[in-house]
């Protein structure tokens, strides 16, 4: 057996071309969607990531704006600006880019965004809502992940999926969308014993621990959907969690790392903010 590789890149590719077309349609009416992002501080991978957003939104047509203030920007000064940009009509999306310096409350600052512009996903109310199964922005990585393991044509519903992580941007939220899916869930993690024995089991595994190989060709079952979420520097090359190419000869479908999970990321961020403008602008389907 050679699993069928999921490209995230490719997939991501789909999805932004099918958002291009929805941003044309949304100028039309008058309704240019826009994303802000907060960048505080030089820190290099943030300064990364931030240029990849706003690339992405200029791909699409979603207006961008990178508001970037100094380390020693004061958590009210922080909190004046998130409270500025609720207010904007302009702005349908609002993103904090963390870490944030440590003299300002993270949770503080990103509880203060609206959750009608939380295209992040990250605000409790956002996060209740999804758990409960209420419409509301779902976090970027773990929406990707779900649209991926769609995308390799298996029911989700009634499988067993083993989530490795408990991470609140990622272990957490995929588990619950994979419960609202029909699928039976499991979340293992570092306290966990006999990881081999679950993953074994996994008709869907997750991995998003940054560990690099944890998982060997051998704990996974044969046929199953592997979702590497892992994205650890190793010698210059980003790998994954999961032994790839020892796995490739196991699993069913898989995803690789880099070009698997990552891009999609970015994408779920752009359809967020996309959907936020047609919400806020009270835009029908």
């Amino acid at each position: 057996m050679t699993a069928k590789v999921i490209k995230g890149k490719e997939v991501a590719q789909e999805l932004r071309a099918a958002l291009k077309e929805e941003v044309a349609q949304l100028k039309t009416k008058g309704i240019v969607p826009g994303l802000t992002v907060i960048l505080v501080g030089e820190n290099p991978a943030s300064q990364s990531y931030v240029k990849a957003k706003a690339k992405a939104c200029e791909e699409i047509g979603v207006a961008s704006e990178i508001i970037k203030r100094d380390v020693t920007i004061t958590e009210e000064e922080l909190l004046n600006e998130i409270h500025h940009l609720n207010g904007n009509p302009s702005v349908h999306g609002i993103l904090i880019q963390l870490p944030l310096p440590k003299h300002i409350d993270e949770k503080a600052v990103l509880n203060a965004v609206s959750p009608k512009k939380d295209v992040d996903g990250f605000h409790p109310v956002s996060v209740g809502n999804m758990v409960i199964g209420d419409e509301c922005y779902l976090p970027c990585t773990p929406h990707g992940i779900v649209e991926l393991i769609k995308r390799s044509g298996e029911e989700i519903s009634g499988k067993h999926a083993v989530v490795i992580g408990r991470s609140n941007i990622v272990g957490k939220p995929v588990s619950m969308l994979l419960l609202q899916e029909s699928a039976t869930v499991t979340i293992a993690h570092s306290r966990t014993k006999d990881l081999s024995a679950l993953t074994k089991q996994a008709d869907i595994l997750v991995s998003a621990v940054g560990q690099p190989r944890l998982i060997k060709a051998d704990d996974i079952k044969p046929g199953a959907i592997v979702i590497d979420v892992g994205n650890t520097m190793e010698n210059g090359k980003l790998v994954g969690d999961v032994d790839y190419e020892a796995a490739l000869e196991v699993a069913g479908y898989i995803t690789p790392v880099p070009g698997g999970v990552g891009p999609m990321t970015i994408t779920m961020l752009l359809k967020n903010t996309v959907d936020a403008a047609k919400t806020i602008n009270s835009v029908k389907e």
